[in-house]
Order: C-alpha cells, then structure tokens, then sequence
C-alpha cells in the first residue's frame, strides 16, 4: 500500500466531515487507506465518521490521550509505504496527495516532508521553521523578527522565504507531515511525552539526527484552519504550547537552559498583558480587552508551563 493517512481528532466534528470529504476527492492514484482516531469527542465526531466515511478505519479511544499517542497508536497497525499526519483542522487540494508520493519516491533521502500551507484567508503559512534554540526565541520575544532588511531576525520562522523552492528544513508542522515507513522504524516512534505541540518538532530533530532529510517540497497546497482541536482551549493553549517548547529544551539541553527558556517566555506573555492594558487605557475597544484578559490569564496560569510528572524530560 502506497499511504496510510492518519487523522486525529477531538471535538471537530464540522471541519473533520470537510477534511475527509478533500482527502477523498483528491485521493492518491495508488492504493491508500485513511485511519481515524478520536480522542473520546463530545460533538458526535465519531458517529458522524462511521456513518458518512465507512471506508475510513475508526479508532474511538475513551479519553484524550494526546496527539502525539493517538498518532502513535495507528502508526502501529498502518499498511502504508508513507504515514501521512494530517489536522482534521486542514483541507486537502488537488493531486497534493499524489505529488507528495511521487516527491518521496524521487528522494530516497526524504525520511519526512511537507508541502505549502494556506491560512483561511489563502495567504502562506509558515509550516517551517528551525528548531526553537534559545537565540530564535529571544530574538521572537523582542519582536526583532518583525524588522526588515535582516535576514538574520527572520531565520527562525524562515519569514523571508516564500517556501515556492525546495529545501531542506528544521522542521514541518504536523499538521501535513509524510514520513517514510522506513525512518519511523529506524528513529521509532512520536515521544509521548508531549501531549500536544512540539511531538513533531522533536520527531523531526530525531530524524536529522539519524541523518534523514526533512525536506520542504511546494508539490501543492493544503488550507490550515488552525484552532480546531486546540480552538476551545483559550488561554490553555499558549500555556501548553510553551510547556511543549520548555520540554524540548530540557529534553535536548538540559534543566538550566529550560529554566532560561520558561522564565523568557514567561517575560514574553506578562509583557503582552502590559502592553494590551496600556493600549485598552488608550482606547477602550473590546479587541485591545480581550487580548489583555488572554494574556493575563496565561501569565496567571503560566506556572502549568513547567513539566512536572509524567512529562517530565530527564
């Protein structure tokens, strides 16, 4: 079987149905399989799969167990020469699907892939990015990467690129990555200990580590929504996000520079709080009271950033 297309979901029933309905529509020429796995939804999702999508194989798990352990969980039993993780929060167009196998196929080299990634409005998304040292962060965190004229401020996110070449990268977002069977076996699985962000930051550095290629390849388009599973999280999701980044860093550098990490992104969110109170003070409009109260509630929460337990990286 040329692929295995892994999707999980939680509690998107709508955008999940869309999804499948592209994935479909834009099928591969050869042989392939979609595999569902629902992370114990409250919206119907899983009914809604075995009842429109009966060619899917559905996977219903009683509690969210994480994305990087929902993955993990089919990766096992997929059949495909390729993996493909795809959001259930995307929209698959054209041959994409197609193009992606026959760019694996010419580069034996390619242990992962992804292709261009469209927001909601069809402008690029910045699917690419290296690997999140304390240099790039900082660097974000001072707002250097917004200036102009220096391609050095911009390397992080690679925002001076316009991902229209092929390249070899850092990393690409799993919310369209095709892995090869081959490289799965060899660097194994995705770490479970990232409950959600940062599995596929930390897969694709195990890759290059094992002298695999992570390539960039602008074989077609998919749309990313964003904010699906993570869009009932509020302010959760920003607390998550940096306890994922705080972990790769333990994980990859130690406890001190994690520390330094934890304590820089929390410097990054309490200064989002003062800077939107100044600006609600100046001009009183909702969306100046709604980014201060996210930002107040992530400083507020910021302690959750820190690994403990389980997740804890030695």
């Amino acid at each position: 079987m040329d692929l295995s297309i892994i999707i999980v979901n939680w509690n998107t029933r709508a955008m999940l149905r869309d999804c499948l309905h592209s994935v479909f529509d834009g099928s591969p020429k050869g042989s392939f399989e979609v595999l569902v796995v629902d992370n114990a939804s409250n919206d119907g999702s899983a009914a809604m799969v075995s009842r429109e999508f009966p060619a899917t194989r559905l996977y219903c798990n009683s509690e969210n167990v994480g994305f990087a352990a929902a993955n993990n969980q089919v990766i096992q039993r997929a059949r495909g020469r390729y993996i493909l993780l795809l959001n259930s929060d995307t929209l698959v167009h054209g041959d994409v699907l197609q193009q992606s196998i026959e760019f694996m196929d010419s580069d034996s080299n390619a242990g992962a892939m992804g292709c261009r990634v469209l927001n909601r409005d069809g402008t690029l998304q910045h699917s690419t990015s290296q690997f999140p040292s304390f240099l790039n962060l900082t660097m974000q965190t001072l707002g250097l990467d917004r200036i102009n004229g220096v391609p050095f401020f911009k390397r992080y996110r690679m925002l001076d690129w316009d991902r229209t070449t092929t390249r070899n990268v850092d990393t690409v977002s799993g919310c369209y990555m095709m892995v090869r069977r081959e490289c799965v076996n060899e660097v194994g699985l995705l770490d479970e200990r990232f409950f959600f962000f940062g599995e596929e930051t930390d897969w694709c550095r195990r890759m290059r580590a094992a002298d695999w290629d992570v390539v960039f390849a602008p074989v077609g388009e998919i749309t990313h929504f964003g904010g699906g599973s993570s869009g009932g999280l509020n302010h959760k999701r920003d607390v998550m996000l940096s306890e994922a980044t705080v972990k790769l860093h333990r994980k990859y550098n130690g406890p001190v520079v994690s520390l330094a990490v934890f304590l820089l992104l929390f410097v990054f969110n309490s200064s989002r709080f003062v800077f939107w109170w100044f600006q609600s003070r100046r001009a009183n409009g909702r969306n100046h009271l709604v980014r201060m109260k996210h930002f107040f509630n992530v400083t507020v929460s910021f302690a959750a950033a820190w690994p403990t337990g389980k997740g804890t990286m030695s």
